[in-house]
């Protein structure tokens, strides 16, 4: 393949002709390339998935983590080991483009590969590295580990996504009509593009569109001003003509703002999000506006088809003979990693997702007495899996996960699971007869997982954030915790009333209604299943990004 003067390698469908360019910081395509870490990857995978199957003019430019994100191991106690292996990768293909770029006033190469559509049926994804000879032992760090914990490494790394793959474009000679960001990390690409165009901001603005995901303050990355600029951030422009040019006298620049500020428009990632985050960005001048494009899961890949067909032929027997086999074959590693036979008869409640303080996975475990009762329930019998990957330096996080990692060991129906990445993923979420989710609200941007459980037959249980206000009319498809007056409530009146409504909800509705009454639960699950079939496949999206961010 030529890629002098690239073309999306596949007949574009008219309606979505306009070229895109699309970076991300991570992409989870399939479980073999490990180059993602939790949401954001899941979601950008199931958007290059879905602009495969809708025939989108679109391409991926990432980052080609040579360790990943990092290997989820055990200590000699099966507490949580990080580990760093290379990764390797024979089905990526290699470009013949070698470039170099500035970081740290010193140039850098790179090279780009590529992956092919046909290989997991995505868009063209293309993937830089400074992995190379040419470059000191530093240089080639710069693509090692996804968010290194080295704030200069991690700059470094965001200069290479937004200026190197926009350089990589015009080498590519595909000069897009405009440029997406997924999330701020590549914003270093408006000072490139700005450089380009002579310097002039308005033929940048024209050009973007951002994809905020944070909804809080505090979680947008910031950085010092002056290390950004020794670092080469802003392609030669001085700290007073950044400031000037994107209205912050601070000395922390901050990307997000950066983003709002360069691009035409941005989009929230739920309903709730875009309010959250419009009220969020509201005191600063000058915000590009926010619409809201709900985060959704590419159905085909995820999905489980054997459920389908019998949930639509109506074959109740089929069905419950599927989903009990899932839940066996999951149990399968449970058995395999920590010794313990869980049963396809009992009811599974799974927590899994990325481990951060907001998400409180062990909040269900926090009133001991409740929580013994509940395990020792001879009536109404439960098992619980956790899984999930900390941050890598998040010890807070890693201390929660070792915690129960320890409690554990004193139940035969408690398990916690290592290595939660795509493949995992899916099979917890035919594992789950519930799928767990209790993150403080509005804290969760849009929490992804639980489409993908309903997709797998599994019925979501949440507090009211994210996506989920969107979706679950309480014991119809799905099981929510009443939202309370958050706003005036102080964190620790928050936990204990989600704890007492997760408790009083799971007593007095979830279990008896499974063990007593399963034709009316089995109604849930399949109703769950209709309604995340195409509102929240990520086709759905990736037109909506078409028709709402790139017009």
């Amino acid at each position: 393949m030529s890629f002098t003067k690239f073309s999306v390698p596949y007949p574009v469908e008219e309606r979505y002709n306009k070229k895109m360019a699309y970076f991300s910081m991570e992409f989870a395509t399939h479980q073999p390339l490990k180059i993602y870490s939790g949401g954001l990857g899941f979601l950008a995978g199931s958007h290059l998935r879905s602009a495969y199957e809708l025939r989108q003019n679109l391409i991926g430019i990432g980052i080609l983590w040579k360790y990943g994100y990092y290997d989820q191991e055990r200590n000699q106690d099966q507490t949580l080991d990080v580990a760093w292996n290379e990764k390797q990768y024979s089905f990526l293909e290699e470009t013949g483009i070698k470039f170099q770029i500035t970081i740290h006033e010193h140039p850098v190469w790179v090279k780009a590969l590529y992956l092919n559509p046909e290989t997991f049926k995505t868009a063209p994804l293309f993937l830089l590295s400074t992995d190379l000879p040419e470059n000191d032992y530093v240089s080639q760090t710069i693509t090692h580990r996804l968010y290194d914990a080295n704030v200069a490494t991690k700059v470094a790394q965001f200069i290479l996504l937004g200026v190197g793959g926009a350089k990589l474009i015009d080498l590519l000679g595909f000069n897009p009509e405009l440029y997406h960001l997924n999330e701020a990390h590549g914003i270093s690409a408006a000072f490139y593009l700005y450089k380009k165009f002579g310097n002039n901001i308005q033929d940048v603005k024209k050009r973007l569109v951002f994809t905020t995901h944070t909804p809080e303050e505090a979680g947008n990355e910031k950085h010092d001003i002056y290390l950004c600029h020794k670092m080469s951030y802003f392609c030669g422009l001085s700290v007073e003509d950044v400031k000037t040019l994107y209205g912050n006298d601070s000395d922390q620049f901050n990307h997000s703002l950066a983003a709002l500020r360069f691009a035409r428009l941005a989009n929230g990632v739920s309903q709730l999000h875009g309010k959250v985050s419009r009220a969020m960005w509201s005191k600063y001048e000058n915000i590009c506006p926010i619409v809201s494009i709900t985060n959704a899961q590419n159905w085909r890949y995820w999905a489980d088809k054997q459920l389908y067909r019998f949930m639509e032929a109506g074959d109740d027997y089929g069905m419950d003979d599927r989903k009990k086999y899932l839940k066996k074959r999951a149990f399968e590693i449970v058995a395999d990693q920590t010794g313990k036979i869980f049963h396809p008869d009992v009811f599974t409640i799974v927590w899994a997702r990325r481990f951060a303080g907001y998400k409180r996975a062990g909040l269900i475990t926090t009133d001991e007495e409740r929580f013994e009762k509940l395990l020792a329930n001879s009536k109404y019998p439960v098992q619980i899996i956790w899984a999930g990957k900390p941050y890598p330096v998040d010890h807070p996080a890693i201390s929660e996960f070792n915690q129960l990692v320890h409690l554990s060991k004193r139940y035969k129906n408690v398990a916690v699971l290592i290595g939660y990445e795509l493949g995992l993923s899916k099979r917890m979420k035919q594992a789950a007869d519930v799928w767990l989710n209790n993150p403080r609200v509005p804290r969760e941007a849009s929490g992804t997982s639980g489409m993908t459980a309903a997709m797998n037959g599994a019925v979501n249980f949440s507090t009211d954030d994210g996506w989920i206000p969107e979706f679950i009319n309480h014991g119809h498809n799905g099981f929510v915790v009443p939202m309370a007056d958050y706003e005036n409530m102080p964190v620790h009146e928050q936990d204990q009333y989600d704890l007492d409504k997760l408790y009083e909800i799971l007593q007095q509705e979830i279990l008896p209604l499974y063990y007593e009454n399963f034709g009316t639960w089995r109604q849930v699950v399949k109703n769950g299943m209709q309604d995340v079939r195409f509102q929240f496949d990520s086709n759905r999206m990736a037109h909506e990004y078409y028709e709402l961010l790139y017009k």
